[in-house]
């Protein structure tokens, strides 16, 4: 802080302090001039309503009087008067950087266990699952949700129904965790035309036995041979290419038929950001613990 500001501040708490004293120091003792009755004069509702004087009570002067004395006090002790340290020395940089570093010390022993360890057996672990919550809620939540029940809107997964796109094991969750992942689904508007992408996407349906029409997924089923490069000849997906499994009742972006036509004719892109240039190891493993055992609850309690 320059002098200059500091002189500033200084001037202002005198100021201020000195206005609210003198006013607390003279406000008991100033004569303010009465009638026989008792009160000022002052009158209102024609003579209804009449201003009484009376003195502050006890208690109120009391209670002021100590608050000046808090007030003097904190800023002998502590930094508020203008550069002043106050004699205590205390900093709220000082402060944040002690309860960071006794932070750090209890979590050392922890996270010192951790590195390197494989993500299946962290998730057994509470402690360890708690911290990687915590971490998951400040960096994974805008797009998968707090708890993870991701967000159809975004074709942000979710992690914990126990359906994966690429895989559920812990080396696979940290790998898309550490180096992300890019889903591409090409559209298909440019070479089938209205009816055949009905077609195709009631022939979709049809493959987890939602509601459908039986006659246009009988259509559909030749078309969707296109289909079977990325999904399968049955529809039931491809890990390797993070192709999503069609015959169950689980959706990245939604398993109406309308969802389903504009995912064929537009296509989707999803993208799952890399961490590791943001996360430590020791803090993305903790990331795939959690999300590791909210979906394999029998394999980590």
């Amino acid at each position: 802080m320059t002098p200059f500001w500091s002189a500033w501040i200084m001037f202002l708490i005198v100021l201020n302090l000195g206005i609210t004293l003198f006013l607390f120091l003279w406000g008991p003792r100033v004569k303010i001039p009465v009638l026989p009755d008792g009160t000022t004069g002052h009158v209102w509702a024609h003579g209804v309503l009449r201003e009484g004087m009376h003195k502050l009570p006890l208690w109120w002067l009391l209670f002021s009087g100590a608050m000046f004395a808090v007030g003097f006090v904190y800023l002998y002790l502590y930094p508020g008067f203008g550069a002043s340290k106050g004699v205590l020395g205390w900093t709220s940089h000082q402060q944040l950087a002690d309860d960071t570093a006794a932070n750090a010390a209890k979590l050392d022993s922890l996270l010192a266990s951790l590195a390197g360890a494989p993500v299946e057996s962290i998730a057994r672990n509470a402690e360890a699952t708690r911290i990687g919550q915590r971490l998951f809620i400040d960096n994974c939540a805008a797009c998968h949700g707090r708890e993870g029940h991701g967000n159809a809107l975004l074709g942000a997964p979710n992690l914990v129904d126990g359906d994966w796109l690429y895989g559920g094991d812990g080396a696979t969750i940290l790998a898309s965790i550490e180096d992300g992942r890019g889903g591409t689904m090409p559209p298909f508007g440019g070479s089938l035309d209205k009816a055949a992408i009905e077609n195709v996407a009631n022939y979709v349906l049809s493959l987890s036995g939602a509601d459908h029409s039986p006659a246009k997924a009988k259509l559909g089923a030749p078309q969707f041979a296109v289909c079977a490069a990325c999904h399968g000849p049955t529809g039931s997906g491809n890990p390797a290419l993070g192709a999503p499994n069609l015959t169950d009742t689980i959706w990245l972006y939604g398993g109406d038929l309308a969802t389903i036509e504009q995912t064929i004719r537009d296509g989707r892109h999803g993208v799952m950001p890399a961490w590791r240039s943001r996360l430590s190891d020791t803090d993305v493993r903790l990331v795939a613990a959690w999300v590791y055992a909210q979906s394999h609850a029998d394999a980590t309690h």
